[in-house]
């Protein structure tokens, strides 16, 4: 009774009738020798109608003429697009795409999921899309690759795991960028941080202080990374370095480097250090690594104390003082051969501010805290907390955000000439 009540293409029904029809016409394709990549998109929309209705003529399938229709457009997407991710993948809202086997497909929207009204007939359908999409990326999905981690044409990232790894089914996870990245002045607009803030990011930027952008999974931070490179004057080289090439930067001059994964038994990986010390030797004036996860993070502290003032980071961590800590941790893996205090010292030299950022529980996101980091006391690395991010409720009982200024004034002697543009955004907003 309750498959009765849902539109007829979320029905079981439904996805019988495609898998049948979709066999139907790969042969028929296939006997005529027909090749429709070669085809424009009404030309192919036309003969799947045809074929389509020929297919439920001859089977005899109980549909009527709205149905047909609806196979129809669903077979177009199966033969020439990515089938039910298809819509998914083309709308700009949708930030993240989640698959939970064949059944269950999640999005985020403004940083709010929710569950989609599309499904696959079965794992196999599922596979057969996924590994269209990586068809041309030249990766595999198979038994004996049961992961992969692919960067889209489109700038986007797909993550899938299949069986044995993946319980129930395959797991797929794509998310989505921005085709025109996020500028400083939309941030403010949709109320990420406010004036004197990004004041601070600016003059921060300009004066080639070395930031680390510290937040949680989907927080934000690569679009803020990408936000803060529209203050990097155009002159100036950069180069980015990735796992999966993410960034996207507002700039005239970016050299985009991407890890690569090893061959069989790991032949031919370049790993982000292998990176990071090249980039050394292509004389950048700034180095910005999408985000520091292992080894790399000694050559990056080192980039930053050498010459390279101006660069920028992003690392998983709830608040400035875990991403610090979490810093000391990595390099401690990575075989750091001084003393803690050594190290210590080393970060805080290198590290000018922390900027933290995260997402709310109604998916907004906002910078939540900025934390410049002022040296070493009593074997600790000091900081000291600019901003932070609150919430209230105004007088129309609306919830409001604000960045009260926490009365301290930056520490760092490269932002003393912009002292007095720091003062006026502070001023303006306090009008």
């Amino acid at each position: 009774m309750e498959e009765q009540l849902m539109p007829f293409e979320h029905t079981q029904q439904f996805h019988d009738v495609l898998a049948a029809a979709h066999e139907f016409l790969l042969n028929r394709i296939e006997d005529q020798h027909l090749d429709i990549a070669a085809w424009s998109s009404d030309t192919v929309a036309k003969y799947v109608g045809t074929e389509t209705a020929s297919f439920v003529q001859e089977w005899r399938i109980p549909v009527n003429e709205a149905e047909v229709q609806k196979v129809a457009t669903a077979l177009v997407k199966e033969l020439t697009g990515y089938g039910p991710l298809d819509d998914l993948l083309a709308d700009p809202e949708v930030e993240d795409i989640l698959v939970n086997g064949y059944q269950n497909v999640y999005i985020s929207r403004r940083g709010v999921l929710q569950q989609a009204p599309v499904r696959f007939s079965d794992n196999r359908h599922l596979l057969r899309i996924v590994r269209r999409i990586l068809a041309p990326l030249g990766r595999r999905l198979d038994e004996a690759n049961p992961m992969v981690d692919a960067r889209l044409a489109n700038g986007g990232r797909l993550n899938a795991v299949i069986e044995p790894l993946s319980v129930t089914g395959p797991s797929v996870s794509i998310r989505k960028f921005r085709r025109d990245p996020f500028t400083p002045d939309d941030l403010l607009r949709i109320g990420t941080f406010d004036r004197p803030i990004q004041a601070l990011l600016h003059a921060a930027v300009m004066s080639r202080c070395n930031i680390l952008v510290s937040g949680g999974t989907s927080s934000g931070k690569t679009s803020l990374l990408n936000a803060l490179a529209h203050y990097v004057p155009p002159e100036e080289r950069v180069i980015t370095i990735e796992d999966t090439a993410e960034l996207s930067l507002n700039h005239p001059h970016v050299v985009r480097l991407e890890s690569r994964l090893g061959g069989f038994e790991g032949s031919g990986a370049v790993s982000i250090r292998d990176l990071l010390r090249n980039s050394l030797r292509m004389r950048p004036d700034r180095i910005v690594v999408g985000e520091v996860r292992g080894a790399e993070v000694l050559e990056m502290l080192q980039a930053m104390n050498t010459g390279h003032d101006g660069s920028m980071s992003t690392i998983h961590a709830n608040s400035p003082r875990d991403g610090l800590s979490r810093l000391e941790m990595l390099a401690g893996f990575a075989g750091f051969q001084g003393s803690e205090d050594s190290l210590r010292r080393q970060i805080a030299s290198a590290i000018d501010f922390v900027v933290q950022i995260a997402r709310l529980g109604n998916g907004r996101r906002v910078i939540s805290s900025i934390t410049e980091v002022t040296g070493v006391s009593d074997r600790i690395i000091t900081t000291q907390e600019m901003f932070r991010h609150e919430t209230f409720v105004d007088a129309a009982g609306n919830e409001q955000n604000r960045w009260p200024g926490l009365g301290f004034h930056p520490h760092t002697r490269k932002l003393e000439s912009f002292r007095q543009f720091l003062q006026e955004a502070s001023a303006e907003m306090a009008r």
